[in-house]
């Protein structure tokens, strides 16, 4: 609907224009975000866990967050990946570090848009503003979250269960064993917490990049400042409208305000939005091979909360 209200053959003609660029699209900077992403994961684990696994892990969750409502399906994928590397209340607790950390990396990036929009137009438009809230939202539902994890929330769960009738012993101490690894990472791990958070930020700003050099090659010529702020509000959307897989149609309808906002054509917002698709379904194809190719091994037993042993997995 998007492509036919907005001068379809100019947006054709610029995908067109990508000739090999667009093969330089697929590969970068996107590569160098999953390593950060996978870095940012790895130290929201309290042991050491080999990067490659990880890495694969990673990629193949991915793709389901990608296809799923609410981008959660990826992540007891994930876990599951992990059997036979890591317990399953270890992978499980990193998981849910991770999920907060990169959404805590996502609120600093959107503040970081936020200042860098209010030297622009954008200053005093109802965009603006829009992100303000989100912005305000999104710290309240976060230090929630927190406090929840370090209060024991999957013990409540628990609790819920055996009220409903579903007796699921071994299932509630596996509950358990996950908020003691959650209580005790935030505890006693600030510094991996610190470098989470640092990795994930990392992975955001190379977004900026990527929003950049898609920009460029499509030749709209904006600087870096403005490609950030075209990403940091299009991040605010993908958390606002979570419960969509991808984002579909959302995504592409906020950067077409954005775009506008900005100064910038309506084609050229539709464009870009294209060519993002397109190399997120090269992405979502490829963690899907990669979940196909993993064998999860047989589950070890689990080691405590903490998942505190020997240093490294087989």
């Amino acid at each position: 609907m998007l492509v036919a209200q907005n001068d379809p053959a100019t947006i054709a003609g610029s995908i067109a224009g990508l000739s090999w660029r667009l093969a330089i699209v697929l590969c970068f900077p996107v590569s160098l975000v999953a390593v950060f992403d996978t870095l940012g994961w790895r130290f929201a684990f309290l042991r050491e866990v080999r990067f490659r696994v990880l890495f694969a892990a990673r990629l193949a969750g991915e793709a389901f967050n990608l296809t799923t409502p609410a981008a959660l399906g990826g992540e007891a994928v994930k876990a599951w990946l992990l059997r036979g590397h890591v317990p399953l209340d270890a992978s499980l607790a990193s998981v849910i570090v991770a999920k907060t950390t990169i959404t805590i990396a996502q609120g600093i990036f959107l503040l970081l848009g936020v200042v860098v929009a209010w030297s622009t137009i954008l200053q005093g438009s109802l965009l603006f503003y829009g992100m303000l809230w989100l912005l305000a939202l999104e710290a309240i539902a976060l230090s929630l979250f927190v406090l929840v994890q370090t209060r024991g929330m999957f013990g409540w769960a628990g609790r819920l269960l055996d009220r409903l009738g579903v007796g699921a012993v071994r299932g509630r101490s596996t509950l358990g064993r996950v908020d003691d690894a959650l209580g005790q990472f935030y505890r006693t791990a600030p510094g991996r917490l610190a470098l989470s958070i640092a990795f994930h930020f990392g992975a955001w700003l190379l977004g900026s990049l990527e929003t950049w050099l898609i920009l460029r090659f499509l030749g709209v010529e904006v600087s870096f400042a403005t490609a950030t702020v075209i990403e940091a509000f299009g991040t605010a959307i993908k958390v606002a409208t979570f419960l969509i897989p991808a984002s579909l149609g959302a995504l592409e309808g906020g950067f077409l305000a954005t775009f506008v906002a900005l100064g910038l054509s309506a084609p050229a917002a539709i464009s870009f939005s294209l060519v993002r698709r397109v190399r997120e379904v090269v992405w979502i194809a490829i963690g899907l091979v990669v979940f196909a190719l993993m064998r999860p091994r047989e589950p070890i037993g689990g080691l405590g909360g903490s998942g505190v042993g020997p240093a490294g997995v087989s």
